[in-house]
C-alpha cells in the first residue's frame, strides 16, 4: 500500500449476505446499508449509538438512498417494491409499487420533491415527494434498466441499462433528449456531474465513459479496472470519479465508505488524490461524504 492510499477507519458488521448499497446521511452521522439478505441497516458513527436493522422486504436490496432534505430513506428490491422508511427506532415504512419487475436503483433529487426508480421492467419512474404518489414513467430502454440518477438542478435525469445504453431524459417534457450506444456491454452504472453538464456511466465492458450533454460529444473514455464497474460517483467538487469493481478493487479518493461481497460496510479515509485499494472478495457501491 502507498503512504497515500485509503485506509480504512471502521467496519460494520451484521449484515448476513453481500452489501449492494451504502449511502452517506447528508449530516455526516450515519450511513445506511442494502444487503441481498433483503434488510436495510442504519450505522452510526459513534460508537455508543446502536445500528438499526429495518426488515419489511422480501427479498434482496440493490440500492439505498437518503433523501437530502426529509428524514427519509428509499431502498429497491427484488420483490418489485420500493420502501420509504423513518430512520427510528420503529422502523415503519411505505411500500411503492408500480414496477413490474426486480428495482435495481433508487436516487432523490437535489430539492427532495422527487425519488427515481430504475427496475428490470426496462423503465424509470418518478415519484412525487412528500405526496409518495407514483408520478409518471421514462421508457424507452430495451432491456433492464440498472441504474438511474437525477441531474443536480432536478431538470434532468439519466439511467442505464443491459440493452448497452445511456440515455438523459428531460423530466418536464418526460422525454428522452440524448442517448448513447457506444458500450459494448451493459451499463451498471451512471452519474451526474456536480455541475450538470456532464454525465458518467461505466459497466461489464470495464470501461468508463465522460460525455457533455451540452454537445453529445465523448469527453472521456478509459479502461481502469480489469473487471466489471459495478458503481461511479463524482467527487463533491467534481475534480475526480470513484468506481468500484468486480475486480476487487477501488479506485478512489477524500473520505467514502464502500460495500463488497464479504458482507461488511467499510468506512475509509484517503488524505490526498485519487488512488486505490483491494479487498478479497468484489466491491459493489460507493459513496462518498460532503467535505466534513
Amino acid at each position: 500500500m502507498q503512504p497515500d492510499d485509503p485506509t480504512l477507519e471502521r467496519s460494520f458488521r451484521g449484515h448476513k449476505d453481500a452489501v449492494t448499497s451504502v449511502c452517506f446521511n447528508n449530516n455526516m452521522k450515519q450511513l445506511i446499508s442494502g444487503s441481498l439478505d433483503g434488510c436495510v441497516m442504519i450505522w452510526n458513527f459513534k460508537p455508543q449509538l446502536r445500528a438499526y436493522r429495518f426488515a419489511g422486504h422480501k427479498a434482496a436490496v440493490y440500492s439505498v438512498a437518503f433523501s437530502p432534505t426529509h428524514s427519509l430513506i428509499a431502498s429497491a428490491s427484488k420483490d418489485r417494491t420500493i420502501r420509504l422508511w423513518q430512520p427510528s427506532v420503529e422502523g415503519k415504512s411505505t411500500v411503492l409499487k408500480a414496477h413490474t419487475g426486480t428495482v435495481r436503483c433508487v436516487d432523490f433529487s437535489n430539492d427532495g420533491r422527487m425519488l427515481l426508480s430504475a427496475s428490470d421492467d426496462k423503465t424509470v419512474k418518478v415519484w412525487a415527494l412528500p405526496t409518495q404518489r407514483f408520478a409518471f414513467t421514462l421508457s424507452g430502454h430495451q432491456n433492464w434498466v440498472r441504474s438511474c440518477a437525477a441531474s443536480p438542478d432536478c431538470r434532468l435525469a439519466v439511467s442505464g441499462g443491459d440493452d448497452r445504453c445511456v440515455k438523459v431524459w428531460d423530466l418536464g417534457s418526460k422525454k428522452c433528449i440524448r442517448s448513447y450506444d457506444d458500450h459494448t456491454g451493459c451499463v451498471n452504472t451512471v452519474a451526474f456531474h456536480p455541475d450538470g453538464t456532464c454525465v458518467a456511466s461505466a459497466g461489464t465492458d470495464n470501461t468508463i465513459k465522460l460525455w457533455d450533454i451540452r454537445t453529445n460529444q465523448l469527453l472521456q473514455h478509459y479502461k481502469a479496472h480489469t473487471g466489471a464497474v459495478t458503481h461511479l460517483t463524482f467527487h463533491p467538487s467534481g475534480n475526480f470519479l470513484l468506481t468500484t469493481s468486480l475486480d476487487a478493487t477501488l479506485k478512489a479518493g477524500d473520505y467514502f465508505a464502500s460495500a463488497g461481497a464479504d458482507e461488511q460496510v467499510g468506512l475509509l479515509e484517503s488524505p490526498t488524490a485519487p488512488r486505490h485499494c483491494r479487498r478479497a472478495l468484489p466491491f459493489l457501491s460507493i459513496c462518498i461524504s460532503l467535505p466534513i
